[in-house]
């Protein structure tokens, strides 16, 4: 499978107060993934194979479950391309 690169933005259903934090355990889930990763101010981007990122996303949001959310609205957006795709090659010249 070819790398792609998959943004997603978590919103669990807590109290706000407790917002942050629930977010911060959810990003902990793709830390301790191993994949590369950016963390945003709207959404965390991930690059590897279309199937393990979607897997982290369900581990995300089973964590914001666990740590109390009613519910979670997830948001994904993904970029594929059949020979790969970087996040690199997309930003590198802004860095």
């Amino acid at each position: 499978m070819p790398t792609i690169n998959l943004s997603f933005q978590v919103i669990p259903k807590v109290p706000d107060s407790e917002t942050y934090r629930v977010v911060d355990l959810a990003i902990d889930v793709v830390k301790q993934s191993g994949v590369k990763y950016e963390v945003g101010p709207m959404e965390t981007t991930m690059e590897g194979e279309l199937d393990q990122l979607l897997e982290i996303v369900k581990q995300a949001q089973q964590v914001c479950v666990e740590q109390g959310a009613e519910r979670v609205m997830t948001i994904i957006k993904i970029d594929y391309h059949p020979n790969g795709v970087t996040m690199d090659e997309k930003i590198k010249k802004y860095r």
